[in-house]
């Protein structure tokens, strides 16, 4: 299990990102930014702090999603709308590498805070634009949240059993694949300004990047004229593909997108037979059959337990893994092995468990310097820092600008 540690010699160390977001997907390619060492200063608004504080469970008040979703941020308030807030955002995005933000377009603009004026302060800049339909098009004031684009994308319709209902997702998949595709395109545009020398805005739609994700189904309408339809945890390109329970209540997932573990499995549960079928050389054709294929292995694994089950599947070199839950995962040798859950020292709930970083560098590993600070804990260190004095931040704080 991996410490927290010192951040100052990460990756992006000497980046610094505003991260004016809120919700989610914005929020989360900061984090990731963060993770790798870049300084994250997160402005929230006086009095509406970002509703990510409140979502989920807490203890003892104390929300835990923050926790993660905020680790390595410095926090920061700002009425943006005010003309104290402005004059405050104005000199972050002065010192600042990226500003990210997902207010409805236009909003930056009729504050006086659009890419003109804060390019005109400083033409590295790299505005990040996060929203649910992007910054032009018929939908572009729409509320925006990754629910919409989870229905739009095709995901819901192509999720749950055939003859269910679309099936949206327990948590923010949406978001979380928009906030990588921001950080990625993030660090596109970086890349390009250390050519040209100059910033340039990135337009985030959420409803895109999950589009991306889910395989070629526009090509196939474009010439097939077919859709994909729903197949529960069975899967349109191979089978056995699904879930199975085990003897002790437990659960499996096998995947045989591979021939040969297709033709190992089989064998494993005591079907070579069915290796020797002509449908079974082609995952498409084997889909055809789940059903055979599905009882010849869920009664297999149905008369063992699930450790029997993945150590007789290891020993044949077949696909298998158990269905977890957090506790399965906090306690697993391979996550254990990769550093993948992180103890971070936080100041109010004392030692915390989170999933770390996405990935390791050999030279620049990502690192937890921090959990999610409280609204608003930094705003007079920050201020100081781009040199405003105790008397104007004083002034500030009295007319409600931070």
């Amino acid at each position: 299990m991996t410490t927290s540690r010192d951040s100052a010699g990460g990756a992006l160390a000497g980046l610094r990102v505003v991260d004016a977001s809120t919700l989610f997907a914005g929020p989360m390619a900061a984090m990731h930014l963060g993770d790798m060492g870049a300084d994250v200063i997160k402005v929230e608004h006086p009095r509406r702090p970002d509703p990510s504080r409140t979502h989920g469970v807490a203890k003892d008040g104390v929300n835990l999603w923050w926790k993660t979703l905020g680790r390595n941020k410095r926090t920061v308030t700002a009425d943006l709308g005010s003309d104290g807030g402005r004059e405050v955002f104005l000199a972050l995005a002065a010192e600042a590498d990226v500003v990210i933000e997902n207010f409805r377009p236009g909003t930056l603009e009729r504050w006086h805070l659009g890419y003109d004026e804060l390019s005109a302060r400083n033409p590295r800049l790299v505005l990040a634009r996060v929203t649910g339909f992007g910054q032009f098009g018929p939908y572009r004031s729409r509320p925006g949240f990754g629910t919409l684009a989870e229905a739009m994308s095709g995901f819901a319709a192509t999720t749950g059993e055939p003859d269910g209902p679309p099936t949206l997702p327990p948590f923010g998949l949406a978001d979380g694949v928009a906030s990588l595709a921001t950080a990625y395109a993030i660090m596109v545009a970086l890349a390009a300004r250390a050519t040209s020398g100059r910033g340039q805005v990135v337009d985030t739609a959420i409803i895109e990047p999950i589009l991306a994700m889910l395989g070629p189904q526009i090509t196939r309408w474009d010439q097939l004229r077919t859709v994909q339809p729903r197949t529960g945890n069975r899967s349109i390109n191979n089978a056995p593909r699904n879930t199975y329970r085990t003897a002790d209540g437990q659960w499996v997932a096998v995947s045989t997108s591979a021939q040969s573990v297709a033709e190992r499995v089989v064998r494993l549960v005591g079907r070579p037979d069915l290796a020797d079928q002509p449908w079974f050389a082609r995952g498409a054709d084997r889909a055809q059959h789940a059903d055979e294929l599905d009882d010849a292995v869920g009664g297999w694994i149905a008369q063992r337990s699930r450790a029997e089950v993945v150590a007789a599947f290891e020993e044949a070199q077949a696909a298998v893994a158990p269905i977890y839950d957090a506790a399965d995962i906090v306690a697993d040798p391979q996550f254990r092995a990769l550093g993948t859950i992180h103890e971070i020292d936080d100041p109010e709930l004392g030692p915390i468990l989170m999933q770390g970083p996405l990935f390791r560098l050999s030279g620049n590993d990502g690192v937890i310097g921090f959990t999610g600070r409280p609204h608003g804990a930094d705003t007079d260190a920050v201020l100081k820092e781009l040199g405003f004095s105790a008397e104007r931040i004083a002034e500030l704080r009295e007319g409600g600008a931070v």
